[in-house]
């Protein structure tokens, strides 16, 4: 039965599930406080692009858009980390033609919209939501020229973001649980513009990594030749946001820390005096659905920090298996619960999962022993592919839950921890020896 569904928010995953629920027969309404980002310019320093990998595209096809997408991304196949004397070591992030992808944030945003009004979406830009009745479905809205005003809908799903407006309501509510934790770090982006005929910079296909122990600068491909870069970076302490306060700071620092880059950067000043820094939030709560009445999904109910690019992977996702289980429920009550019990293991999971590639990325991926246990790792999994998946590659590559890759990836950390012990491990590395070591530790 055709049912009046509204959303609060008309980013990413709003836009997403506002397809499915059209191509599902439901009247959709989209309100966004933002005005749309297709009649205005996007602002520079807020998370330009993201990395799509194969639970984004599974979502994508879902709704019908993988192909349109597939031609504005650009794949990724490796990680390339710049050592502070300008060394480049490089680790492929899955097998021979596995790739993230590098994709505009804006574009996606826009193509899903369009795509949703195509199939019937209505979207109302500058409609800020300031509350919401839990038992009664009913939205109170206010538009900055009539000012507030109640929209009654069958379901409501609030997809605004981690501050979600929606949220705020639910956490008044009894038994509702609610914790939220930013870290210490913050984050500033910056660019490395194309070269004068418009080709990159630096190796194009790959994520840049400048790794620095308690800090790091990152860079993803953009398809006009640029490179967004983030600098991820402590609020306090020295050296950090707090300390860098002056043009000469600015330089002397990346001069010294990131020398291959400045080069680069002509821009480096501006960009990092211009661009805001943003920080980093981590969001749990639960239960994420009230009488069969209002859901939440994406940031609104799980916001992690981006470092293992699963941000709006574990949105997309949540659409994605929100419409299995919707194809599997006949009443909206039954469908909340099943939805939050599946999803919410996992949505902690890919948090724990995030901080701790935080750690691998900033201070392992330039370490001599880090990289052999990865060729170790890659070179066990590729000759016995039934018995050894590599985390990265359950999270990135595959559709296992995040819940099921985080306990293995914690099982094999201990199986990994007792092959890097064993002696002249460096000499041996791919040696029968070593693969008889892998074999009897995961059979024991």
């Amino acid at each position: 039965m055709s049912e009046k569904i509204a959303i609060s928010g008309a980013g990413l995953v709003g836009s997403l599930l506002s397809i499915y629920l059209a191509k599902r027969g439901h009247q959709v309404d989209v309100y966004e406080r933002r005005p749309d980002m297709r009649n205005t310019e996007l602002s520079a320093g807020r998370s330009i692009n993201l990395a799509l990998s194969d639970r984004g595209w599974k979502a994508l096809e879902g709704a019908g858009i993988g192909k349109e997408i597939k031609e504005m991304a650009i794949p990724m196949y490796k990680r390339v980390m710049h050592a502070v004397d300008g060394t480049l070591t490089d680790q492929a992030y899955g097998l021979e033609g596995q790739a993230i992808y590098s994709v505009s944030r804006g574009g996606l945003n826009v193509e899903l919209m369009n795509l949703a009004e195509k199939h019937g979406v209505s979207i109302h830009f500058n409609q800020r939501t300031n509350d919401v009745d839990l038992e009664r479905a009913t939205l109170e809205l206010e538009d900055p020229e009539r000012g507030a005003y109640e929209v009654q809908s069958d379901r409501i799903f609030g997809t605004d973001g981690a501050f979600s407006a929606i949220r705020q309501v639910m956490m008044k509510t009894d038994r509702f649980n609610y914790e939220q934790e930013y870290i210490a770090h913050g984050y500033k982006e910056l660019t490395i513009p194309p070269n004068p005929d418009g080709t990159h910079r630096i190796e194009k296909n790959a994520l840049h990594i400048w790794p620095r122990g308690n800090y790091m600068l990152i860079a993803l491909p953009n398809m006009d030749g640029s490179f967004t870069c983030t600098l991820f970076f402590p609020y306090e302490g020295n050296p950090s946001f707090g300390t860098i306060k002056t043009e000469d700071d600015v330089l002397s620092f990346f001069n010294e820390i990131f020398p291959d880059a400045v080069p680069h950067m002509p821009n480096l000043v501006e960009d990092y005096f211009n661009n805001p820094t943003s920080s980093l939030v981590i969001i749990r709560c639960f239960p994420w659905s009230r009488n069969g009445k209002v859901c939440l999904m994406g940031d609104a109910s799980h916001a992690i920090v981006p470092f293992y690019g699963q941000g709006m992977n574990s949105g997309f996702e949540d659409v994605s298996v929100f419409a299995e289980l919707y194809d599997e429920h006949d009443d909206w009550t039954s469908l909340f619960e099943a939805f939050e019990k599946s999803r919410k293991p996992n949505a902690d999971a890919i948090a724990d999962l995030a901080m701790r590639n935080f750690i691998e990325m900033r201070d392992l991926t330039g370490d001599p022993d880090f990289l052999l246990q990865k060729k170790i790792e890659a070179r066990f999994s590729k000759r016995n592919p039934g018995k050894w998946l590599p985390l990265y590659s359950q999270v990135t590559f595959s559709h296992i839950p995040y819940a099921e890759a985080n306990a293995a990836g914690i099982r094999q950390d201990k199986i990994m921890a007792e092959v890097m012990a064993m002696p002249d491990i460096e000499k041996k590395w791919d040696s029968d020896e070593v693969e008889k070591k892998i074999l009897s530790l995961i059979d024991a």
